[in-house]
């Protein structure tokens, strides 16, 4: 007994197991991953420059959007630079180290999807209440509706790290994974995982049930304000405000869903490593591209700032 207690305390780092050995392709998969970081950064940085910087970008659509500018460079930075950092290094990350990333990817997450929520209530607000817009989406609701997004996420993070700080780990400490993720580290796990899987598994539908009701309710909404619209141009027009976030939504909801919730059974570490490639790394680049080509203010305050 008192060996198997020294041998469960003996995990105080992790190996991360998730690419190639190969040195070619780890030099071409860390470039790619230098250039997604880089272009996260800095188109996430632009987005946020223009909003700042022109008078012309001060509605709550576009405080909303350099919000989630600011939590795609964390959300991002949760994940790359520990990956590109493994790419030189003896692929390790320490206990606490593994705890806090899974913490940071947890909470930022969650905000996230809750101000996506916030943003397709904010398009419905525009679209189906015009006449009371600014008094719905005032600046000190947008400042409630932001805060209470990232309270929600530090909240939810707390709920599911905290738990796994009571896991012990056997000496198996090999994580077939570019990061420390929740459902990663739970496999390596020696003693009981139910109570963890459980408090995850009622949160994270919690979380992904009353986002996903907002969404649908706003834009049920939305549909059926432009369905009675006699204007094509303005049917044309208003569903083009709706685009970018539709779009977003799709890229983030599907490939997050898919990595925590979807059944043990298919699993597969190139299937894991790939929706955490889409929704922890992509997505945050692919957000400021999105809405600087779908939204025509943004993109000319863009070309603008660039001397185009």
């Amino acid at each position: 007994m008192e060996k198997e207690m020294e041998n469960q305390t003996t995990v105080n780092y992790f190996l991360l197991m998730g690419f190639s050995d190969n040195l070619l392709v780890q030099i071409f998969l860390f470039l790619m991953f230098l250039f997604i970081y880089a272009t996260t950064l800095m188109g996430n940085l632009a987005i946020i420059a223009v909003i700042r910087m022109n008078n012309n970008l001060q509605s709550p659509m576009h405080f909303f959007l350099g919000h989630l500018s600011f939590l795609d460079i964390c959300f991002s930075s949760a994940t790359g630079p520990t990956l590109l950092a493994n790419f030189f290094s003896s692929h390790t990350i320490s206990y606490t180290g593994c705890m806090a990333q899974i913490y940071f990817i947890i909470m930022t997450g969650c905000t996230e999807v809750y101000l996506l929520a916030v943003m397709a209530f904010d398009r419905y607000a525009a679209i189906c209440k015009p006449l009371h817009y600014v008094q719905i989406m005032n600046r000190g609701v947008c400042r409630w509706l932001v805060g209470g997004s990232w309270t929600i996420g530090f909240i939810y993070g707390l709920v599911n790290v905290l738990p796994l700080l009571n896991l012990m780990f056997c000496g198996h400490n090999m994580i077939r994974h570019f990061s420390c993720e929740h459902p990663s580290l739970l496999a390596l796990s020696c003693t009981d995982i139910y109570t963890n899987s459980i408090i995850f598994f009622i949160t994270a539908n919690a979380v992904g049930i009353s986002s996903f009701l907002l969404i649908s309710v706003s834009y049920l909404h939305i549909f059926s304000t432009v369905q009675k619209m006699d204007s094509a141009e303005a049917k044309r027009k208003t569903f083009s405000t709706c685009t970018p976030h539709l779009i977003v939504l799709v890229l983030f909801y599907s490939s997050s869903w898919l990595r925590y919730m979807k059944p043990h059974s298919i699993s597969s570490i190139v299937l894991d490593e790939l929706l955490s490639i889409q929704y922890s790394i992509c997505t945050p680049m692919l957000n400021p591209i999105i809405y600087s080509l779908k939204t025509k203010d943004v993109k000319e305050a863009l070309k603008e700032l660039m001397g185009l």
